[in-house]
């Protein structure tokens, strides 16, 4: 009897609802393919393949070169303070200066004003006279208090004359314009263009122990007067509103 009734009671639980095996699994959708999508990827992958590569090429073909920081009026020449070298790619088309001919550069002039940002081209340079017309270039040298600190290239000036002892001791354009005006109140010459001026005070460009070489480009018909007050140290400069001549 006891076997019997232990048979029935197992013969009662297997009698549930059938259980899914373990292997089987629910069905799912199919998948939809997208061949232009798969098409699109690997074409972007092959463009950046392709753009590193050329990126590669390029940087194998860069070359250093002279770039210009500070404008370069017309018959002025590049120093250490108005160039810095730069990195392009090679062209043959173009007439770069490289940075190791910068010696060879320091000794031309330039052609027409260069603009600050430019690129040095050979095409900028020249070593004949590159004055326009009606243009004459004037050596001056000046000390302190009759000139304007900072004064750079490129600078617009006015010319003024003023006694050869009675300049104050300042650098200031302000100090300028008070010593200019004891000489009278109209200008030698009204505009002029800094052409030249030393890169530092300790620089070879300076004339005797303390005065200033400074280059200044004017009209031809103010030249003479410049130069004969410049002769006797009798000029003060002073920086006016605007550029070129």
């Amino acid at each position: 009897m006891k076997i019997q009734e232990r048979t029935g009671a197992g013969a009662g639980r297997s009698g549930g609802p059938a259980q899914p095996s373990v292997g089987d699994r629910l069905p799912t959708a199919p998948r939809e393919r997208k061949p232009a999508l798969a098409a699109l990827a690997v074409l972007l992958i092959l463009l950046g393949a392709l753009g590193a590569t050329t990126l590669v090429l390029q940087a194998g073909n860069r070359i250093e070169v002279v770039k210009i920081t500070a404008e370069i009026p017309a018959g002025s020449s590049v120093n250490s303070s108005n160039v810095t070298s730069v990195m392009v790619a090679d062209d043959d088309s173009i007439h770069y200066v490289k940075w190791s001919q910068l010696a060879s550069l320091e000794k031309l002039k330039a052609r027409n004003t260069i603009p600050a940002g430019a690129v040095a081209v050979g095409e900028m340079f020249g070593s004949g006279s590159t004055l326009a017309a009606g243009k004459a270039v004037v050596g001056l040298s000046l000390k302190e208090g009759q000139y304007p600190a900072g004064l750079k290239m490129g600078d617009v000036v006015a010319a003024y004359r003023v006694s050869s002892n009675g300049s104050s001791t300042g650098g200031s354009s302000n100090s300028s314009s008070s010593s200019s005006s004891s000489g009278g109140g109209s200008p030698i010459v009204g505009r002029a263009t800094v052409s030249y001026v030393p890169d530092d005070k300790n620089s070879g460009d300076l004339v005797g122990s303390t005065n200033f070489a400074v280059t200044v480009t004017v009209n031809s018909d103010d030249a003479a007067a410049l130069a004969q007050a410049a002769a006797t140290g009798s000029v003060a400069l002073v920086r006016v509103p605007g550029n070129g001549n």
